[in-house]
């Protein structure tokens, strides 16, 4: 841990730095803390790149990984799936919808991520309606009906594709199923970034009853949880977290599923420990691939793409 906050206030700081307007390490360092300092050293140019473009995209980039990283430790705790991920329930792909839907129709960003956000949480109580039977349900149904309904989405998105406009709308939808955090702003962050922080609280809160969500279901009623209700409050929040995410900056795999395991590899697997240290190292893994992302090469490269390229050969050898 002590290692991860280092290595995050590098991160932080090299992503303040590089970029097609370079500053040096110090200049950041004193562009970040011109409010207090009243440095008139600082160009109005260099507060607007910190303050307005790169400030909110770091602050986008480490919510983004924190919350992937920790919906995925969740749910891989919750469901006893070493595979499982923010995907499982739908989430994802219902958010998706949502923004792709409020693009072919013309919304604005504002409208875009709300859309998104109701999307993403009406997948979940569908999930739900559909794996409950007599009003109980089972893990096994959970995953069955996510998986179905995650599907579903997917032909809506491929239908809305279809049907939007192939010279403004279709590229526009194609780039933002990609990931990016281009559009950051503090109004985006001031909508979805309390659905993030919420739904994390809610989950670090909630660490070590996780452990005991992991175990056979008469045992963890054994030690009095309530275990549908306790499922539900963690599904929900890991839900909030996921489709905040999504609306703001679209679809980034592998996140939720490469850094809980290589946190469980590193220290082990108490959920007390292995649910804050996958938020630490899912913020700094996000945020290193955005830096990447724009400023490895002259056009900006899609998150998922790296998010991607990294996890995949990273995940092989976790496995080995």
């Amino acid at each position: 841990m002590a290692a991860g906050l280092v290595l995050g206030a590098v991160a932080i700081l090299a992503a303040l730095m590089l970029g097609r307007f370079h500053l040096t390490p110090g200049a950041a360092a004193a562009t970040l803390l011109s409010p207090l300092t009243h440095d008139e050293s600082i160009t109005q140019a260099m507060r607007s790149v910190v303050f307005n473009v790169r400030l909110p995209r770091i602050l986008l980039a480490l919510a983004a990984g924190a919350g992937l990283a920790a919906a995925g430790a969740a749910f891989q705790a919750i469901f006893s799936n070493p595979l499982a991920t923010p995907d499982t329930l739908g989430v994802s792909t219902g958010a998706a919808f949502g923004a792709v839907l409020g693009l072919l129709l013309g919304f604005d960003a504002l409208a875009v991520q709300i859309a998104s956000l109701v999307m993403g949480l009406a997948a979940v109580a569908l999930v739900y309606a559909v794996s409950s039977i007599r009003g109980k349900t089972t893990v096994l149904m959970l995953i069955l009906s996510g998986l179905v309904i995650s599907a579903f989405f997917s032909a809506l998105i491929a239908l809305v594709k279809y049907a939007a406009d192939p010279q403004d709308v279709l590229p526009a939808i194609t780039f933002w199923l990609m990931g990016s955090m281009t559009g950051a702003t503090m109004k985006t962050l001031l909508l979805g970034l309390p659905f993030i922080v919420i739904g994390c609280l809610v989950l670090y809160l909630l660490r070590w009853k996780l452990n005991a969500l992991s175990l056979p279901a008469q045992e963890a009623r054994a030690l009095g949880l309530r275990l549908p209700q306790l499922r539900a409050i963690v599904i929900v929040a890991s839900t909030m977290v996921s489709a905040s995410i999504v609306s703001m900056c679209g679809l980034i795999g592998w996140v939720g599923l490469l850094i809980p395991h290589f946190v469980r590899l590193t220290i082990g697997s108490n959920n007390e420990y292995v649910l804050p240290a996958s938020t630490l190292w899912g913020a700094i893994f996000v945020l290193a691939c955005d830096t990447a992302a724009r400023s490895a090469a002259q056009m900006e490269i899609p998150v998922c793409i790296l998010t991607a390229v990294l996890g995949a050969p990273v995940f092989l050898l976790i496995l080995r």
